[in-house]
């Protein structure tokens, strides 16, 4: 019997409250992010990922942004990508720094820029580097080191299954979050829930007892929990499905909570575009946020012109001026327009 997706547990030494987790989300799982998804009851949080080479070589932007971890988001897992172990060694030596409790590694990112530098799912096609920079993640942190993968690259292979396998055996991963889909498909097609079933059977068969955390296709809680049951996994990771929507967290979590309500909705973006100022400043969140609008927006029926008013508006003066009014307007009792 599998335990509830509100049972702690441990990756390596480091314990979990529950068994769902924020996945890295690229371009987008910064500290505030990140922290929104433990409010509402993330076990963990993994950051964006981030590039080995830029943390080697100083890229100040990097440092000062990627790598910022906010003291009440703890413990936090940040990734980090490229394909060269004495890189991998560095960047993660200075993640540790930074104040990482563990460091995960991104072996499936399906982007072409990525793929062209041999790091994301280009490492399913190269297990020996694959299991160097694993080790060399571990030699340079001192840190459980976990692992993010894709089934394969293209759809007739199982590369990436394989690779888990290797990882396990030769590196000592402490965890793998599994998604069951091959990278050239990226986010199409249904994930194989039942390949995942087979790697938690074979990794048992093998001794291992390291956690599999099952990725992919999971937008509801409702989705998250049947991919639970069906991949036999030791928990969840949810991506998309987090997005404009912390909410799933304390769903899955087992929180009281209800459906939002405009004013909940209202809020939360606030609180999203509070925190973005202290982070980007006020110039720089104006640009960065406009990605952000449309999950809030869509809950609460903004679409069209309306919407777009928002991807046109130059300071968050503007964006908040706009959503004042909306509160207002939606709080009219039906009719009172008329």
């Amino acid at each position: 019997m599998q335990p509830p997706l509100t049972e702690p547990f441990r990756i390596a030494h480091i314990e979990l409250p529950n068994r769902v987790l924020l996945a890295p989300l690229a371009g987008i799982g910064n500290w505030f992010v990140r922290l929104q998804a433990r409010r509402y009851g993330a076990g963990l949080a993994v950051s964006e990922m981030v590039s080995s080479y830029a943390i080697k070589y100083g890229n100040e932007k990097t440092l000062r942004e990627l790598l910022r971890i906010h003291p009440d988001e703890h413990p936090v897992s940040i990734q980090l990508f490229g394909p060269d172990p004495d890189a991998m060694r560095e960047a993660a030596a200075m993640a540790a720094e930074a104040g990482a409790d563990l460091i995960d590694l991104n072996m499936g990112c399906p982007v072409k820029k990525v793929l062209k530098t041999g790091a994301g799912a280009a490492l399913l096609r190269d297990h020996d580097r694959a299991v160097a920079v694993a080790r060399a993640a571990q030699e340079g942190s001192g840190l459980p080191v976990t692992v993010k993968m894709r089934s394969g690259v293209e759809p007739d292979d199982l590369l990436g299954y394989q690779l888990a396998l290797r990882l396990a055996d030769d590196a000592g991963v402490a965890a793998i979050a599994f998604h069951p889909r091959p990278a050239a498909v990226h986010h199409k097609g249904k994930a194989d829930y039942a390949l995942a079933r087979k790697l938690v059977g074979e990794l048992r068969d093998r001794g291992h007892d390291i956690p599999v955390i099952i990725s992919g296709g999971l937008r509801t809680a409702e989705r998250a929990r049947r991919a639970y049951e069906e991949s036999g996994a030791d928990a969840v990771m949810i991506a998309r499905g987090s997005l404009g929507n912390p909410w799933i967290f304390a769903e899955l979590t087992g929180r009281p909570v209800r459906r939002p309500d405009p004013d909940d909705v209202l809020d939360e973006l606030a609180w999203v575009i509070a925190r973005a100022r202290e982070h980007w400043g006020p110039q720089r969140a104006a640009r960065n946020l406009r990605k952000f609008y449309p999950w809030y927006l869509e809950r609460l029926g903004v679409r069209g012109q309306e919407a777009d008013a928002y991807q046109r508006a130059e300071t968050l003066e503007e964006v908040e001026a706009m959503l004042a009014a909306l509160r207002e307007r939606l709080r009219e009792p039906l009719g009172a327009a008329a």
